[in-house]
């Protein structure tokens, strides 16, 4: 039996492979895209997800990886990290660090279902500075998908985040607002029309950015695909009752 590979081991494993995977053509890509490039390899989210494969649960190798300041290196380091070793202290000094919208959200859903993510949320949100507002946005809209078992109660309180932060022009910012907006609205129908309903008011405001999320979230919220996709999802749990 070999020994088990060192965390400096596990560490140059990973790199390796990165740049490996890397690509300048990709990173051409990544830039047109808004994309942070400056400590990017151009590895692709599935050469990650494969090297995420070989390093399951691994809480020391994920603070390595973070610790890099790597592109690719960070986003591996939400996928490999153990999810139940993850610290609120952590997490905030994760999201202070971002400086790219698709580590943000490759990196912050995976946190969604921990005890902690509603304050969490709850702090991002407030504070002022662009990512770290937009990865509590990114967790409202993660939960919304992911959160199976929670009341959609639960999400009502966050449609008056969105309205507070609606006027918010920063662009990484509006974009996680109108997409927690989206996700809240998509999740059932009783949510639905309470989103559409925030929605209508964003569009009555005299603020540019608020009239955009409004107008895009009503676009997709009243949208025959949406209304006949929970019309399909509401029947079929009325049928295993």
């Amino acid at each position: 039996m070999q020994p088990a590979a060192s965390l400096d081991e596990r560490l140059a494993d990973c790199r390796s492979r990165i740049a490996a995977a890397g690509s300048e053509a990709n990173r051409v890509g990544m830039a047109r895209y808004g994309i942070r490039t400056d400590n990017a390899a151009g590895a692709g989210i599935p050469a990650l997800r494969a090297i995420a494969r070989d390093h399951r649960r691994d809480h020391a190798l994920a603070l390595a990886l973070w610790a890099t300041g790597g592109h690719e290196e960070r986003i591996l380091a939400g996928m490999v990290e153990d999810v139940a070793a993850a610290t609120p202290a952590q997490l905030d000094a994760w999201v202070a660090d971002l400086d790219s919208w698709d580590v943000c959200d490759q990196v912050v859903p995976q946190f969604d279902r921990i005890p902690e993510a509603p304050d969490l949320l709850l702090r991002w949100v407030a504070d002022e500075r662009e990512f770290v507002r937009r990865a509590g946005f990114v967790m409202i809209a993660a939960r919304a998908v992911h959160g199976k078992d929670i009341p959609d109660e639960a999400f009502l309180p966050y449609l008056d985040l969105i309205e507070a932060h609606a006027e918010d022009d920063r662009n990484f910012v509006c974009k996680a607002v109108n997409w927690a907006l989206r996700q809240i609205g998509k999740r059932s129908p009783a949510l639905r029309l309470p989103a559409v309903a925030c929605a209508e008011r964003l569009i009555g405001r005299d603020n540019r950015t608020a009239r955009w999320i409004g107008r895009d979230a009503r676009r997709e919220l009243t949208s025959r695909a949406v209304i006949e996709r929970q019309a399909r999802v509401r029947a079929r749990k009325v049928t295993h009752r």
